[in-house]
């Protein structure tokens, strides 16, 4: 006989659902569903994976990004002011030539003391979409969502504690296969 691989979790509801049956939940088929699963999951995972993905920096989630010029300067202190990519979470660096450059966030801008003909790139964590999580991150998100949601669906601190401590150690694994 002919058997099916099971499926890899690849999107936010296959990473939530499987975040819920860790705690004896019940899956969702989608985050506005009727039920307290779906209403905590909704709540919940995008700023569990937003997190997770700003613990460290992941390779399948860093990226570079040319910034551009902003024509008005800032008020003082800085000479240039430069946007951020809309996607990042968090930035890591500036360089300009390689060169790591001072530099101070305000809001969504970068504020220097550049000259105007610098090239500013940013090195950044940005949103990476699930299908590119690779299994060992997907993993270990899970288990974080279900140490959420162990205290808000099935009020048990116990629960959560173990699923929080096992997602810590699948993290430290996750970040040590990602540096390799």
């Amino acid at each position: 006989p002919h058997y099916a691989m099971p499926s890899v979790a690849n999107s936010d509801i296959d990473i939530a659902s499987r975040a819920l049956i860790l705690i004896g939940a019940e899956p969702i088929t989608s985050f506005t569903a009727s039920s307290t699963e779906a209403t905590v999951a909704n709540d919940v995972y995008e700023d569990v994976v937003r997190t997770t993905l700003c613990s460290s920096r992941w390779r399948f989630a860093t990226n570079q990004a040319e910034l551009n010029l902003l024509t008005n300067a800032p008020s003082g202190r800085y000479d240039r002011a430069h946007q951020l990519p809309a996607d990042m979470l968090m930035l890591h660096a500036i360089t300009v030539s390689d060169a790591i450059i001072e530099y101070n966030v305000y809001g969504d801008k970068v504020f220097s003391n550049s000259s105007t003909n610098d090239i500013l790139i940013a090195d950044y964590t940005f949103r990476a979409l699930e299908a590119d999580f690779p299994s060992y991150f997907t993993t270990a998100l899970q288990f974080s969502l279900a140490s959420s949601f162990a205290l808000a669906i099935a009020r048990d601190e116990q629960l959560a504690n173990i699923l929080e401590t096992k997602g810590g150690q699948l993290l430290q694994q996750a970040k040590t296969l990602d540096s390799q």
